[in-house]
């Protein structure tokens, strides 16, 4: 089931997907590997690099009604080794330069440090 909402989903991909994948899949990240619209467990994420562990979700707006759901889906990828990072799609589409350095530093520190950029907040819309 996951395997084709996955393949479903990296066909239809958002335009902050797409503006990111652009730069991820061009290895504008180093030689950092990273795979889109994944299943994990029972979760389907944006992308992963399975080599550090870290995931990265983008968030739209209707993402601060799911507050609940993106925690419990975060906590269960932490406690599988994962770091969750999250950027709002308007960060990806305004800030794309920002949002791939702050990656790549978590990289770059083994996935053992939180971006400096603002993730979305718990609940407020941006």
């Amino acid at each position: 089931m996951n395997a084709s909402n996955a393949r479903q989903l990296r066909k239809n991909p958002t335009e902050a997907e797409q503006a990111l994948w652009k730069h991820l899949r061009l290895c504008q990240l180093g030689e950092y590997k990273f795979r889109r619209q994944q299943p994990i467990g029972w979760y389907i994420v944006d992308f992963v690099n399975f080599e550090k562990r870290v995931v990265i979700e983008l968030d739209g707006g209707q993402h601060s009604q799911q507050v609940d759901y993106d925690a419990e889906r975060t906590a269960w990828l932490n406690a599988q080794g994962y770091l969750v990072l999250r950027f709002w799609n308007n960060q990806v589409m305004k800030e794309v330069e920002a949002v791939k350095a702050a990656i790549l530093q978590v990289l770059e520190d083994g996935g053992n440090t939180t971006p400096h950029l603002n993730p979305p907040p718990q609940g407020g819309r941006r």
